[in-house]
């Protein structure tokens, strides 16, 4: 069940490949970082610091002189010590937009994703400044970018929501013959994947991991494995309770299912597991015709339920609880538009020029 199945074990064997791949190409000094790491961070999170550390030292290879004939495996802790704050402002500029890349495409970061690639870097020389392995830490020096706090949460509305849902039910919308029959065969899967979602707040790659067996209809309850690998037990109601069933007993048992997929969900239409990009590309398609002026992806439903939850009970601390938030900070930066809503009922609520009976005067 859940993070003992088989799903999860070929996810973490995957990752544990790609991880040591990345190690092998990076010099010791960024190894020793990395490894500090393995304790207190996932996995997932030391992949993208690697591909970030990477990256970085891939633009230094090429575009500093001193290293063009240099292996990156063979950057030592002196040579961090002559990286310049230039060489990292030079960095960011290459982040935000170039032409340069492995594969000739060009490409453009925005501020949050140039922060989060500097982030890795600025980990870096103060993990060895505080292990004494460098004298100097020139990212003191390097301007990062300031990013604003976005209140505009992108959530659906209740029409919104009602509109998606009838969409898959009934495959109405701007849609060519072809695609109406071929929605027709996924259409039980499909609407129980959004019911599910919109009815839970459960994460794509919880979605996407849910096995059979992770399902107890006696009490309406899913075991899922939580973004930080921990395994979590979340309750949903009759509506997600039905639409489950009609799937499972529906159209899930006339799939030809392919062998290792068995235990799964949701299939795709070719019998495997469904990934996460497919589901990514369902709910976008939907998403497109049921609510064109706004784009809708997974996340974008699970805040429309972390929404609607704080807006029906006024308890933070529920929603961050139900959404598997191990910082309630988290929690409250993401749905401080609520408060907003709030405040803008109060400028309204108070009427300056209204007739009352001001019989009570102090």
């Amino acid at each position: 069940m859940a993070r003992g199945s088989e799903h999860y074990k070929q996810k973490e064997r995957h990752q544990k490949e790609i991880y040591h791949d990345l190690l092998a190409q990076l010099p010791p000094c960024a190894r020793d970082y990395l490894r500090d790491k393995d304790l207190t961070t996932q996995i997932s999170t030391r992949i993208s610091y690697a591909y970030d550390l990477l990256t970085f030292f891939r633009f230094i290879q090429n575009n500093n002189p001193l290293y063009k004939n240099r292996e990156i495996k063979n950057i030592s802790y002196e040579d961090l010590e002559l990286f310049s704050s230039e060489d990292f402002t030079e960095y960011q500029h290459y982040l935000e937009f170039s032409t340069e890349s492995a594969d000739g495409e060009a490409h453009e970061n925005g501020k949050r994703a140039i922060a989060r690639k500097m982030a890795s870097l600025r980990g870096l020389y103060e993990y060895h400044m505080k292990h004494e392995n460098v004298t100097k830490n020139p990212m003191l020096l390097v301007q990062m970018p300031k990013i604003k706090k976005d209140k505009n949460i992108i959530r659906m509305n209740n029409y919104e929501v009602r509109n998606i849902l009838q969409t898959v039910e009934t495959c109405n919308g701007k849609m060519s013959e072809r695609q109406r029959k071929a929605l027709e065969k996924t259409k039980e899967r499909d609407l129980a994947i959004l019911t599910l979602m919109l009815g839970t707040g459960i994460r794509v790659s919880e979605c996407v991991g849910l096995d059979l067996t992770d399902i107890d209809f006696k009490v309406n309850s899913l075991t899922i494995v939580r973004k930080g690998g921990g395994q979590d037990i979340i309750y949903f109601g009759e509506e997600v309770h039905d639409v489950l069933k009609q799937y499972i007993q529906g159209e899930r048992k006339v799939i030809n299912i392919n062998e290792g997929h068995e235990k799964a969900l949701f299939i795709s239409s070719k019998g495997n597991r469904m990934s996460v990009d497919a589901i990514e590309r369902l709910v976008k398609k939907y998403g497109h015709i049921a609510v064109p002026n706004k784009k809708i992806t997974p996340h974008k439903l699970r805040s429309t339920y972390g929404t609607a939850l704080y807006r029906e009970t006024g308890d933070i601390r529920l929603v961050a609880d139900v959404l598997g938030h191990e910082n309630i900070n988290t929690t409250i930066d993401f749905y401080a538009a609520i408060e907003d809503e709030h405040k803008r009922k109060a400028a309204n609520a108070v009427s300056l020029r209204k007739d009352t009976d001001d019989s009570d005067e102090d």
